[in-house]
């Protein structure tokens, strides 16, 4: 395996609160969109799957179905939800793998770089 072709793992993204960018709802032009992080929604019980897990799991004989214990990855993915200032349009943005995450928080000085008062 050749090490130079691996993704490197991002330490820590930083992401502004709004941006300018493409929306693709009604508008179909660049206008602000509010930034903000990707929350998965509360499981159903009444899902078809769950109705049919638990059914199966019902009665004697144990835990039917396996249960994921080899976890490899360390980080996800980010996913930022972007909605449109204008028409409310929704679009979603998948980032790379990042340890440390953060929506809307001041930019650091580089190192070295002199701070103007």
């Amino acid at each position: 395996v050749c090490l130079l072709h691996l993704p490197a793992l991002v330490e820590m993204v930083n992401v502004p609160k709004e941006k300018n960018t493409f929306c693709s709802g009604r508008c179909k032009r660049h206008t602000p969109h509010k930034i903000s992080v990707y929350k998965a929604g509360a499981r159903r019980e009444a899902a078809l799957g769950q109705r049919r897990y638990v059914r199966k799991q019902k009665g004697y004989g144990g835990q039917t179905r396996p249960i994921f214990h080899k976890k490899a990855k360390v980080t996800k993915k980010t996913v930022l939800r972007l909605d449109c200032s204008k028409c409310g349009a929704k679009e979603y943005q998948v980032l790379k793998r990042c340890k440390k995450f953060e929506c809307g928080a001041e930019k650091k000085a580089k190192k070295g770089a002199m701070l103007n008062f």
